[in-house]
């Protein structure tokens, strides 16, 4: 009777449960982990790969985001540049500005006079000779005339830059925009490309951490049909290796994200003096806070589904035979 009651009394209560649950996964998480630092030249070149596979697309998806912020950047640049004819003055120029500004597609009208075109062509440099030969100013007057948000796509630039034309001061118009917006398309491009090689290097990843856990699984094959022989679950198989990949996964998310920013600390002095010779400035933003949780946590998933199939397919076997 009394040994009855001392098994009663030693059985975990209800509240003793998500502690006790708790203590075991942790007790998992550890003992894997230090599996991994017992085996470190395996262990790291299985990291190394599946970082270098996760680093690619994340280098594109960082290229892109900095290229994005450049041509924002330059979507301040006027969208069209009408240049009235030569016999056009600067006060009848003034006349056409404002009469401009009353259009409702039209949110800003910036004039350059004939001196401001001369003096700005001056100060490129490398044309002193030629322009001292000229006996008076060639350059017409400039309207740089910038749409409002609802009329800045390439439809209604192009209906502006016709409407722009029929008026009887105008020469000829060009669209200043028209190529940001086939450069944006362009980066669309390099994105989607970028999002369809992130699939297939993660399912890259998935296959080597499944191929890892597999090698894993036959090693400690006798350990497993022990466990299986004395009553343990499939759960409680399971779940060492399930840690196993997420572990695998987590350092290679990590290698990844060391990787491109490494890359863009290498890169930030070389594209801060190209841009100081456009006489601006650049800095080169890395991954930031959302994409590296996203990449860490795409990396523990590819390497907890990786496992599991490689662990469900060894206990299926198992049944079977």
């Amino acid at each position: 009777m009394a040994n009855k009651r001392s098994v009663r009394n030693r059985s975990p209560r209800l509240f003793d449960r998500p502690g006790i649950w708790f203590n075991h996964h942790l007790q998992s998480i550890m003992a894997t982990l230090g599996r991994l630092m017992d085996m470190p030249l395996p262990t790291g070149m299985t990291i190394a790969v599946i970082g270098i596979s996760l680093s690619l697309p994340a280098a594109l998806y960082v290229m892109t985001e900095n290229l994005r912020t450049m041509a924002g950047g330059w979507d301040q640049s006027a969208a069209v540049s009408l240049f009235l004819k030569l016999e056009t003055s600067d006060k009848d120029a003034e006349k056409v500005a404002a009469r401009l500004r009353t259009w409702p597609e039209i949110s800003r009208v910036h004039l350059i006079t004939r001196d401001q075109a001369l003096a700005e062509f001056r100060a490129l440099g490398g044309f002193e000779e030629a322009l001292e030969q000229l006996k008076s100013n060639p350059l017409p007057v400039v309207l740089a005339i910038y749409p409002n948000h609802f009329n800045a796509s390439p439809e209604h630039l192009e209906r502006l830059r016709t409407r722009l034309l029929k008026l009887p001061e105008s020469d000829f118009a060009r669209m200043d925009m028209l190529w940001l917006k086939r450069f944006q398309a362009i980066l669309d491009l390099v994105q989607s490309a970028s999002m369809l090689l992130g699939g297939l290097l993660g399912l890259g990843v998935l296959l080597i951490v499944g191929n890892t856990i597999r090698l894993e699984i036959l090693n400690r094959r006798i350990e497993i049909e022990i466990m299986e022989l004395v009553g343990a679950t499939h759960a409680f198989i399971r779940r060492p290796f399930l840690y196993t990949g997420a572990w695998y996964g987590l350092l290679g998310g990590l290698t990844a994200w060391l990787l491109v920013s490494i890359a863009v600390l290498l890169l930030q002095r070389p594209v801060s003096r190209l841009a100081s010779l456009y006489r601006s400035e650049f800095d080169l933003s890395g991954l930031g806070l959302s994409a590296t949780g996203a990449i860490l946590g795409g990396s523990i998933l590819l390497g907890l589904i990786g496992s599991w199939i490689a662990v469900n397919r060894h206990l299926e076997s198992s049944e079977l035979s």
